[in-house]
């Protein structure tokens, strides 16, 4: 695993222009490894049904603690330079307080908030499947970056599955994004809204993500999302 270089600040322009940015982050070695963990039960806490909560359909499993160490390992390198980011974003948002620079001292945070439960989540996807507009908010405390890293190959393993975006501007149409994703990338975005300059300073786009409907093979996904759960 070596990650690429994260700087702020060219993540940041990416958002400002299309909303999201991309990294490739693991082989395809490293790929199959974490898809295979998929049938460890022993490693996850709770396994959801997507369409049995009107989800859209499919399947995702959220870790337990402690999580395997290359998932653990993820995060915990992630974290930093988004937290600068995110930084920047409450200061241009005039909200109060800052992240952190580590994912301990964050997770602390939260555990003292009573958000205790471990997120990141690995998910599957059939023909046929999909996964409804949503936010992953778990609590009060919530981190506004979050990561989706494609675990399959598209073309080989699966067609379509798409990420899906869609910004909500504020008196005016929802603008979708299609992110497309090799094996390995890392897709970086908002969790529930980033800033954007207007007229009169900034203000927030709500942003929602989804996956388009599968058609044909498996996609497996891995999730971080860097707040635990209350």
């Amino acid at each position: 695993m070596n990650l690429p270089d994260l700087n702020p600040t060219d993540l940041e322009a990416e958002f400002s222009t299309q909303g999201h940015a991309v990294r490739h982050v693991l082989d395809a070695a490293m790929c199959h490894d974490l898809a295979r963990l998929w049938d460890d039960e022993v490693l996850f806490r709770k396994t959801i049904i997507m369409q049995q909560h009107a989800y859209g359909r499919g399947e995702y499993r959220y870790l337990a603690y402690p999580l395997p160490g290359p998932i653990a390992a993820l995060r915990e390198a992630l974290y930093p330079p988004l937290a600068a980011i995110a930084n920047g974003w409450r200061q241009r948002l005039g909200q109060p307080g800052l992240f952190p620079p580590t994912l301990g001292e964050f997770l602390d945070e939260c555990h003292a908030a009573g958000q205790t439960r471990p997120t990141p989540l690995m998910l599957r996807y059939g023909p046929g499947d999909f996964n409804c507009l949503h936010q992953d908010l778990y609590g009060e405390r919530v981190f506004p970056l979050q990561v989706v890293i494609l675990l399959s190959d598209p073309g080989r393993d699966f067609t379509g599955g798409e990420l899906l975006l869609v910004e909500q501007r504020p008196r005016a149409q929802s603008r979708a994004e299609i992110v497309n994703l090799s094996q390995g990338d890392a897709a970086i975005f908002p969790v529930h809204h980033r800033p954007a300059e207007g007229a009169k300073g900034p203000y927030r786009l709500t942003v929602r993500h989804g996956v388009s409907r599968v058609r044909s093979g498996d996609r497996q996904t891995l999730g971080l999302i860097f707040h635990d759960a209350a």
